[in-house]
């Protein structure tokens, strides 16, 4: 792969990199409850050297009835300072899955206006299956100034994606897997209709991951989306079951060159709760 600092970096580029003092790793491991996996005891237990762990369930909206939303500007920035990230540092975001819940990282440091930030290819497993050094000690963190320009363009709410449902002038890729969107398999939390946002399209993220977490190649991620029907001459919409693997697809639009992307962030969570907007099945 070629090593891009805003979108993707091999483990390689990172044990290269880690002594450079304007950079800041994150740990943005997260889990789904059937995973029985705890992200910070994990955390604690063993990092990355340097890397601070970032709460993906905690620096969120938390008045919000859905998970994870994004959070205000303000608790945004307050939780960037107390990580000692700021302007002109470069970050790298890892998880604990290979290439799960990074993306989203990397998507929500976007919305705020920061370029420079990677997903690290292949996460911690990859960098631990290399034999590359771990810690258990707390990073040491200086309270920074860091400047944020909400990109509006790159989030998209309920009201936007019903409209893009019905109009067609924006394509809504669905990250879940087949059996989800087509709505054969009961969706896991309670009171989610199954089913799919209408004349959306369907890329399960993990085909554009190989065996081991890692991203594919350019060439096969263009294959893949070509394979599920997108259109390269539209703006496209991410989406999933709560806005976490939608961002894989956004990461992967940006690695094959297509910049007019958004991410759905109430996603399913959102849609299959309200009896009011239609639900496609098949």
């Amino acid at each position: 792969m070629t090593d891009d600092p805003n979108t993707l970096v091999s483990t390689a580029w990172l044990a290269d990199h880690l002594g450079d003092p304007d950079l800041r790793v994150f740990d943005a491991s997260w889990y789904l409850p059937d995973m029985d996996r705890n992200a910070k005891a994990e955390y604690e237990i063993g990092h990355i050297p340097g890397a601070r762990f970032f709460d993906i369930d905690e620096i969120s909206d938390t008045r919000s009835e859905l998970p994870h939303m994004v959070p205000p500007v303000e608790k945004f920035i307050s939780r960037m300072r107390a990580m000692g990230v700021g302007d002109g540092h470069q970050v790298v975001v890892y998880d604990g899955m290979g290439l799960f819940s990074a993306p989203r990282v990397w998507w929500l440091l976007r919305l705020m206006g920061k370029r420079d930030v990677a997903v690290l290819d292949g996460g911690l497993p990859k960098w631990t299956a290399e034999d590359r050094p771990l810690e258990d000690l707390p990073p040491m963190v200086r309270d920074r100034h860091i400047t944020v320009q909400r990109q509006a363009d790159l989030v998209k709410d309920v009201t936007q994606v019903a409209a893009a449902s019905k109009l067609g002038d924006w394509q809504i890729i669905d990250a879940r897997a087949a059996d989800r969107f087509r709505g054969d398999t009961p969706e896991a939390r309670p009171g989610l209709r199954p089913g799919h946002i209408p004349n959306a399209i369907n890329l399960p993220y993990k085909n554009l991951l190989n065996d081991d977490h890692t991203m594919k190649p350019v060439d096969d991620l263009r294959a893949a989306f070509a394979k599920a029907g997108f259109d390269p001459a539209k703006p496209a919409i991410t989406s999933c079951g709560s806005g976490i693997t939608a961002a894989i697809l956004s990461l992967a639009l940006e690695r094959i060159g297509h910049s007019r992307h958004a991410l759905y962030d109430g996603s399913w969570t959102e849609w299959g709760k309200y009896p009011d907007l239609k639900v496609a099945t098949g």
